[in-house]
């Protein structure tokens, strides 16, 4: 199968890991340098990201694609998706992410609760990033009709 795309990010990390720092650029320029930080990740962000942030957002900016993906493939316009990524992190043996919350909150018409139930079961099971957690992160899902 051909390569569809690849996408990079770079990080210099500068000092120890309690006091040092990173600053993280994307390939694509899309958003500004970055900020990372050991104290951000386990503590207060103040400000910086994490990795587990950063993996909520590829998360919830995937999923979201692949509903309306799956919503177009049923001939239904979609007037609005949201979803919440949460990413858990967790001491065991070391650091583990442990979980992912998705929750989709659709509004689209003719769409029932039992619609959204089974988009949210497919969304996952399409997901490319949720293919790349599942088997070493719980994935869980939910999903809200909005009226």
């Amino acid at each position: 199968m051909p390569l569809l795309t690849q996408r990079e990010a770079h990080i210099v990390w500068e000092g120890t890991l309690p006091q040092g720092s990173g600053r993280l650029r994307v390939g694509s320029g899309a958003f500004p340098e970055l900020t990372v930080t050991f104290p951000a990740r386990i503590e207060r962000p103040d400000g910086k990201t994490s990795p587990e942030e950063l993996i909520a957002a590829a998360h919830a900016t995937c999923y979201a694609m692949v509903l309306a993906f799956l919503l177009g493939q049923r001939n239904i316009t979609p007037e609005r998706i949201e979803v919440s990524a949460v990413c858990s992190l967790d001491r065991v043996n070391g650091l583990k992410i442990s979980a992912m919350d998705l929750t989709a909150r659709i509004k689209a018409p003719g769409l029932t609760q039992a619609d959204v139930d089974s988009l949210v079961e497919q969304g996952n099971q399409a997901c490319p990033v949720s293919n790349a957690l599942r088997g070493n992160v719980e994935i869980r899902v939910k999903g809200e009709l909005l009226s």
